[in-house]
């Protein structure tokens, strides 16, 4: 038998930047287009979560245990930041989503007991969305 998903959605809003340092304003302009200014987004992070369920609390998960990991360690981070600036994590990295879902996934993966992280989904706008489902 398999075992039931979880999701929790949690909201912040963050900005960022793409863009090299050591391109010029015009290629950046180029790749980037109104991106390679900064901008914000107003982001909806959904955490799914599965495992077995706890005989005694009929639960995958303890919520309070899953919002302190997310709030701690996702949501006081990012929440009107400039993350590609303010998080280390990005020094490299361009401030995609794609990237960004990832650097969530290993904020709240290896914190969680009892329960295994299935998919991280990032809605950065109404229409775009990105997946994580981890390695």
């Amino acid at each position: 038998m398999s075992n039931p998903f979880l999701t929790k959605i949690f909201y912040f809003n963050a900005a960022h930047q793409y863009g090299h340092k050591d391109w010029s304003s015009k290629k950046n302009w180029d790749v980037f287009g109104p991106d390679s200014k900064i901008h914000g987004h107003n982001y909806t992070l959904e955490v799914m979560v599965t495992g077995p369920i706890n005989e005694e609390t009929g639960f995958i998960i303890d919520l309070g245990d899953l919002k302190k990991i997310v709030k701690t360690h996702v949501i006081d981070i990012l929440d009107h930041s400039q993350f590609d600036v303010e998080v280390s994590w990005f020094k490299n990295r361009q401030p995609s989503s794609e990237n960004l879902v990832k650097y969530i996934w290993h904020q709240i993966e290896p914190r969680l007991k009892n329960a295994k992280l299935y998919r991280i989904r990032l809605h950065e706008t109404p229409t775009i969305f990105t997946d994580y489902y981890g390695k």
